[in-house]
């Protein structure tokens, strides 16, 4: 495998493949990489020639009260992981590479971000789309591949592909699940292990409220039954729970059409996303 640290390094490698006929899958990760990320690898690497897999912890996409600086880092642990696991390339740039200057231009988000995650973290999806067009235009992949696991992402890096014709077929893979049910991410070894224990009990409210919600409850029906079970747990409170179309994010009346629920958990230790996307119910 192979460590870039440079865009010019990147973008001759990838030329050269692409001229060579060969297919790149890019995987865009923030490191401290779990089974989730290697699912995407896998994925990739089934699909493309070449897979690059990026880390980098982008500053943009945090606000001054997050976890950046908190947030888990290892690159010698994840260079054998993506080693390991598929990645013919390691695209590893510092800060002053992607951001080398104050842009003269900004992307701004304005559609898909007003709820979610994006209305309790404004200028988060900003940062996002801005370090993966950066990304996009560096590594210039056919394929990208995301998780499901953070499905707004998901919505408006799809909206990004297509606003700006980037000729790349977005991948969507299933969320990659702990055996007790708790969605995998990198920060869930900042849980205490009292809050890792009642941790799946997020995922559990969710399959509830899927279930509620094909037996013909209502929205609100539905959205109240979750946000009680979740006032319930013994550490930590909720930051959202919410039921909307996907994946323009908008207010539905009901489940007759493709459903996100959403939820969002504030531990002392870790904030922890996840949903359930529902086909229409008839």
């Amino acid at each position: 495998m192979i460590v870039f640290k440079t865009i010019e390094e990147m973008q001759a490698y990838t030329k050269e493949q692409k001229q060579n006929g060969f297919k790149v899958g890019f995987v865009p990760t923030m490191g401290f990489l779990h089974e989730g990320h290697v699912s995407l690898m896998h994925r990739a690497k089934q699909e493309c020639d070449i897979v690059v897999t990026s880390i980098f912890v982008n500053p943009t996409q945090f606000g001054p009260n997050e976890d950046f600086e908190r947030y888990p880092r290892d690159f010698e642990r994840d260079k054998e992981i993506a080693k390991n696991n598929g990645s013919d390339v390691l695209f590893y740039p510092s800060s002053s590479v992607i951001y080398p200057n104050e842009a003269g231009t900004k992307l701004m988000v304005t559609k898909r971000t007003n709820r979610l995650c994006g209305e309790k973290r404004p200028g988060h999806f900003d940062g996002v789309v801005t370090v993966l067009t950066k990304l996009f235009h560096i590594i210039q992949p056919d394929r990208a591949y995301f998780g499901q696991k953070d499905a707004q992402q998901v919505a408006i890096v799809d909206d990004l592909i297509n606003s700006y014709f980037f000729p790349i077929q977005l991948v969507i893979c299933p969320t990659i699940r702990e055996e007790d049910g708790l969605a995998k991410s990198s920060r869930n070894v900042n849980l205490r292990d009292d809050e890792r224990r009642i941790a799946p009990q997020l995922y559990e409210g969710l399959r509830g409220a899927k279930e509620k919600a094909q037996k013909g409850e209502t929205v609100n029906e539905v959205l109240q039954w979750l946000y009680k079970i979740l006032q319930r747990l013994e550490y930590g409170e909720v930051d959202y729970v919410e039921i909307l179309s996907y994946p323009e994010l908008q207010p539905v009346e009901g489940f007759d059409q493709k459903t996100i629920i959403a939820l969002a958990y504030q531990f002392e230790g870790a904030r922890l996303i996840d949903n359930i996307i529902m086909e229409g119910v008839r």
